[in-house]
């Protein structure tokens, strides 16, 4: 293998994929619980999205953002509707990482030299890069790449009068995740969340939402911070953007978004033709299949069928974004490899936790399958 070693070694090679199927080089079937980590939100080899990436490549593949194109135009449009029905602006990038440098890097042109520090929770996950990998709260991700860029400041989960206090004039945003998707599936509640917004509001600062994981759809709502009735001033996302091609965005309200002049951000590749054709492609299919209410009532199916299984402590979650917490003694990465030998991909979010992110389109009958083989795992 001529691979960095990154990961894991990795126990199969999936060649081909069709809806929420995979198969191995071996030609063995697999029932996709985990849409390459939350992205192919749409299923694999959707279709549509096929279509469209081939219609695009043979059309035009790639200019510069020196230049306009109409597929990118048409998904920043899309998107402002989305997140916030019209108001704001969107940058265009690769990745759910790059998408929270392009938030932080906003945050500190807006908030001006000395007011350039960023608060995140600890649990919660943010990207790999220099930057987002401090404002990851995980310091034990954090010792191996010291010293890493200053201007980050971590308070714990869901505790507003920790934040209240790590808040001062050298703040410029806020930056949390609405459901903590690598931190274990943790859900914000209500209260926190508008607690949250008001305190941004006194202090000054900006909301900025990580949607990396959690938007477009896979929690029940368009973006999750919609369930809790704030209006964030940032939000970033990716993964189901593309349905596996890579693309990111940066959404933010047009009088912030006004911080960043011609210069101040970049990307080589962010928003390029092909990538933005196939998101157009996704967002029309997740417009007309009306993925969150989808994703609400399978999600329920989902969670009320694990509440039954035995060998879970519990299950918690947003949607179609759901961990089941394992009882005692019971390994998340032993029954997650003892999952996919028996034809289910689920991965361990925690050592205490499995990780279910199906597709949007996801049948109940695949609902049903992908639980009868957890309980023949978990017994």
């Amino acid at each position: 293998m001529n691979l960095m070693n990154t990961y894991p070694p990795q126990p199969v090679t999936f060649v081909r994929g069709s809806g929420s199927r995979l198969w191995d080089d071996q030609g063995r079937s697999y029932l996709d619980f985990l849409s390459g980590l939350a992205v192919t939100s749409l299923g694999h080899a959707h279709p549509d999205v096929a279509a469209a990436i081939c219609e695009q490549a043979a059309t035009l593949l790639h200019t510069s953002n020196l230049f306009a194109t109409v597929p990118q135009r048409e998904v920043a449009a899309t998107l402002d509707r989305l997140v916030d029905a019209g108001g704001g602006r969107v940058f265009f990038c690769n990745s759910g990482a790059e998408a929270n440098e392009a938030a932080i890097k906003l945050a500190r042109k807006w908030g001006g030299r000395g007011r350039h520090v960023v608060v995140s929770a600890y649990g919660s996950f943010h990207g790999r890069t220099l930057a987002t990998l401090h404002a990851t709260g995980q310091p034990a991700k954090h010792e191996a790449f010291q010293p890493l860029p200053e201007g980050f400041r971590h308070v714990a989960w869901q505790d507003i009068d920790d934040l209240d206090r790590a808040i001062d004039g050298t703040v410029a945003a806020v930056l949390l995740e609405p459901v903590q998707g690598e931190g274990g599936v943790q859900p914000a509640g209500p209260d926190y969340f508008r607690a949250v917004r008001r305190l941004c509001d006194e202090q000054g600062v900006l909301m900025m939402v990580d949607e990396v994981q959690t938007g477009l759809g896979r929690t029940g709502e368009w973006f999750a911070f919609q369930h809790y009735g704030v209006r964030p001033d940032v939000v970033t996302m990716a993964k189901a953007l593309g349905n596996g091609v890579p693309i990111g965005a940066c959404w933010a309200r047009s009088d912030v978004a006004d911080a960043f002049v011609p210069g101040d951000h970049a990307t080589t590749f962010g928003g390029q033709p092909l990538a933005a054709a196939a998101a157009r492609a996704v967002l029309a299919v997740m417009q007309a299949e009306d993925v969150p209410a989808r994703a609400r009532r399978a999600g329920g199916r989902l969670s009320r069928a694990l509440e039954g299984v035995p060998g879970l402590a519990g299950v918690r979650g947003l949607g179609l974004l759901v961990a089941a917490e394992l009882e005692p003694g019971r390994p998340a990465g032993e029954v997650a490899s003892a999952a996919l030998e028996a034809g289910l991909v689920v991965n361990a979010v925690t050592p205490t936790a499995l990780r279910l992110a199906p597709s949007l389109l996801v049948t109940d009958d695949e609902i049903d399958e992908a639980v009868t083989i957890l309980a023949q795992v978990t017994a």
